[in-house]
């Protein structure tokens, strides 16, 4: 009964012995053959349910809210979910259906199986815009207003510029993929996300048999007019308008291609729809660009910026504003403006230690992996200072089988539209050098497209007898990633005069992007990998 991808738009049939409602002794009359059929007719998947003779009597399922059980070899139960809103009410109903043989039994559930997950797709190549109508994972777990804003953004030409416009990242992204015409030429990619189309487009370049650039803003309608602008690439790319957890493709990806990073690597969650692409698209051992992201974090110091935020809730310390005393909301004011990361490009010499990293293999990690991220930290102060919070940055490595290339926004390289980040706390603490600093960053995902941070920093004990000492002063914070503060477009001017000679590390003191064995591992292993692969 298996019938191609491209006639499923038609329909596809079975032969049952009756059907009958659970609600009633209703049973068909078996004079008449019953037949099922899965169809598209509608929009979206459906099971009609009828006599062959009398179509209009069909009862029909939503295959995006039925549930099929099996009652035995021959018997199953089809159950359609209701809903009650303030317009419509429904209520649940199910039917019983008798099969003829076993087999045919098998083959119907397998059917309904595949009807579920599948849109169907005219001809070889997907028309621009086909996408499943029922609800998502990403309607699931993100707030409509935030997604809503989030595809209004993304879909002004004016901030596709100013992310094309980072000649960092769009020339990172063009030397990947260019330097490695090896993994692209003859091959099928997939663009998540592709918003103007400018991967799709330097994919084709670099010899992709075809491209589907998945796009779910109204960026895609720009899209296709930059592609129908360049027709020699252009006739090997499809824009497809809709979610890629939603979108069918008429064929499997041999590379995915991306720009999934957010401030902090992970803001406005959309690493997971890349890790969905990857499993819902990719071919096994299929290569991802990027293929790795790593998030660095150290400790700093920066006296000015720890001022700058604190006043800024001395507004509500006054006494008498228009005859109001203020004061009493001054803590929460206090609080608030801490709980706010700040986003800009900041000197390396105000880290006061050598940064760690965490890593995260797109290759590999799932989906729930990103919900919630704990991240263990553990500093030797290489300096006596003031901590005021922990600075992040994150690089994302493109794992080509010629030219492995990395894209970093770390403190002293050059700027990205990323800047770097920092956690700045309300209660500073105070080291000496060789001093353990411990600590945890846990970053929980929330519906609104970002991360709520848990910062805890604490010192240890220092000098005789450290070893039998505890504790010595610990501060926390609760920030959110969706509110930063955005303070500057470049980096402070740096005066020694700022600092007490030898006070802070010197640049080169910081392995900012030195490679963990982590990272060397999984080169070492693709590019033997890579030796297998055509």
């Amino acid at each position: 009964m298996e019938v191609p991808v491209g006639q499923k738009s038609k329909q596809q049939e079975f032969t049952l012995v009756s059907v009958s409602e659970l609600s009633t002794s209703f049973s068909t009359d078996m004079s008449s053959p019953v037949v099922a059929r899965f169809c598209f007719d509608s929009g979206f998947a459906e099971l009609r349910l009828g006599q062959e003779s009398g179509p209009n009597d069909d009862s029909n399922f939503d295959l995006r809210t039925a549930q099929l059980f099996k009652l035995g070899p021959v018997h199953s139960v089809c159950i359609s979910e209701g809903f009650d809103t303030s317009k419509e009410k429904t209520y649940s109903r199910g039917i019983t259906i008798r099969f003829r043989t076993e087999a045919e039994s098998r083959a119907f559930h397998c059917a309904f199986e595949q009807w579920q997950k599948e849109v169907v797709v005219q001809g070889s190549h997907l028309p621009n815009g086909a996408l499943l109508t029922s609800k998502s994972k990403f309607d699931d777990k993100i707030e409509a207003s935030s997604a809503k804003m989030y595809f209004h953004y993304y879909g002004q030409l004016l901030h596709q510029q100013n992310m094309l416009q980072d000649y960092v990242r769009t020339g990172t992204y063009y030397a990947a993929v260019i330097e490695n015409r090896a993994d692209f030429i003859g091959r099928v990619v997939v663009d998540v996300g592709a918003g103007s189309g400018i991967l799709s487009l330097f994919a084709a370049q670099a010899g992709a048999k075809h491209v589907y650039a998945v796009e779910a803003s109204e960026m895609a309608e720009y899209a296709r007019k930059l592609i129908a602008g360049n027709p020699s690439l252009g006739q090997r790319i499809t824009v497809i308008k809709g979610k890629v957890e939603e979108v069918e493709l008429p064929e499997k990806a041999d590379i995915l291609i991306s720009e999934p990073m957010g401030t902090l690597l992970v803001n406005e969650r959309m690493l997971e729809s890349y890790v969905i692409a990857r499993d819902r698209f990719l071919v096994p051992n299929g290569k991802m660009f990027p293929t790795v992201g790593r998030i660095h974090m150290a400790p700093f110091s920066d006296e000015y910026l720890y001022i700058e935020i604190a006043n800024k809730a001395l507004f509500w310390q006054q006494q008498n504003y228009y005859g109001v005393d203020l004061t009493p909301l001054h803590g929460s004011a206090f609080q608030g403006y801490f709980s706010q990361p700040v986003v800009d490009a900041f000197d390396p010499r105000f880290l006061v230690s050598p940064a760690i990293s965490h890593l995260m293999n797109f290759t590999s990690i799932k989906e729930e992996d990103l919900y919630e991220i704990d991240i263990p930290l553990k500093f030797i102060a290489s300096v006596g200072t003031r901590i005021h919070g922990l600075a992040c940055w994150f690089d994302v490595l493109f794992n080509g089988s010629t030219v492995p290339r990395w894209l970093t926004t770390a403190p002293g390289a050059p700027t990205t539209h990323w800047y770097q980040l920092r956690c700045v706390l309300s209660q500073p603490l105070y080291v000496m050098p060789g001093q353990e600093i411990t600590g945890q960053l846990r970053m929980v995902a929330h519906n609104a497209q970002s991360y709520t941070i848990y910062l805890t920093l604490s010192v240890k004990m220092w000098g005789p007898g450290a070893e039998q000492g505890g504790i010595l002063q610990t501060s926390s914070g609760k920030l959110d990633l969706k509110e930063p503060y955005y303070r500057m477009s470049q980096p402070q001017a740096y005066s020694a005069q700022d600092q007490q000679p030898n006070q802070l590390l010197q640049t080169q003191d910081i392995p900012i992007q030195s490679q963990d064995e982590e990272v060397s591992d999984l080169l070492q292993q693709q590019s033997q990998n890579s030796g297998a692969e055509v």
